[in-house]
């Protein structure tokens, strides 16, 4: 699920960018905390998404101080590590150790960057056994729907689909609701199928699964979107209605309007992109 989770920049709150750059630091410090100094590289968005958008729903309250930090020279904004964080940072952990290893199963380069990420990974289990067997058996799922050969999109999706709302129910426990499985499942397929649709021309050249290659059979994504274009967009059409109509039903603790500009405003704006076929997305703006 790694890298295509961004917020809507101009449409942003300055509170909330201040906000999300403190969860980013915070997150970091948090993988530190449970996997180690190495695991620290494996950092991402998505997950810090996922910690903003936890502690929100939970009612977890986020204390923010100036602290020190092996990366930047200057002290900077961080939100303190917590609990959830810290359990936060190993799931972080385990996503990038088993998207290497898939990386490395479909026969591309990964091996020497996962070692950075092994003794991190067996802390994660160590600590976190039933977190990381979660993770473990969807991501096997995953593995057999796509040998399969399956040529649905939304079928191929599923199991991707399935682990977030199970994510959602591990972490929010008693809290979790028929709107944050639905949630969580439509935005784990939205991140699946956006990976899929973005590495279309790769997989292509490779003959590596995906079901929009399997669907559609086009010789380019250009192609794809010129011929499939609205079809795909009903696609992502409906997961962004789904998403909007499952925020509406869950009671925040906090500020909504972080959580509101990623779902609604800036993964739209990631699928159109892809769409587009143009590169990612880099704000102006250091972290």
């Amino acid at each position: 699920m790694l890298g295509y989770v961004k917020y809507d920049l101009p449409n942003l709150c300055v509170k909330d960018f201040l906000l999300y750059k403190a969860m980013y630091c915070g997150l970091c410090k948090g993988i530190s905390k449970s996997c180690g100094q190495r695991a620290r590289m494996g950092l991402t968005y998505d997950v810090t998404f996922l910690s903003v958008l936890l502690h929100n729903i939970l009612g977890v309250d986020i204390k923010i101080e100036k602290q020190g930090c092996v990366g930047h020279v200057k002290k900077r904004s961080i939100a303190l590590t917590d609990e959830l964080t810290e359990e936060l940072g190993a799931l972080n952990t385990i996503l990038v150790y088993y998207k290497l290893t898939d990386d490395i199963a479909d026969g591309g380069k990964g091996r020497g960057k996962r070692i950075l990420f092994k003794k991190g990974f067996k802390r994660a289990k160590r600590k976190y056994p039933a977190l990381v067997k979660l993770v473990g058996d969807y991501m096997t799922e995953q593995e057999k729907i796509e040998k399969s050969g399956a040529t649905s999109p939304e079928m191929a999706a599923d199991p991707s689909a399935c682990m977030m709302q199970a994510l959602s129910e591990y972490f929010l426990k008693e809290k979790s609701s028929t709107a944050t499985k639905s949630l969580f499942y439509e935005f784990g397929k939205w991140v699946y199928l956006i990976d899929a649709l973005d590495d279309y021309d790769k997989d292509k050249k490779k003959k590596e699964y995906n079901p929009f290659v399997l669907t559609y059979g086009c010789d380019s994504r250009k192609e794809l979107m010129e011929q499939h274009g609205e079809e795909i967009s009903f696609l992502f059409d409906t997961s962004f209605y789904a998403m909007r109509e499952s925020l509406e039903q869950i009671p925040f603790s906090f500020n909504r309007d972080l959580s509101d500009n990623v779902i609604l405003r800036g993964l739209p704006l990631e699928t159109a992109r892809v769409m587009r076929g143009e590169p990612p997305r880099i704000e102006n703006v250091k972290l």
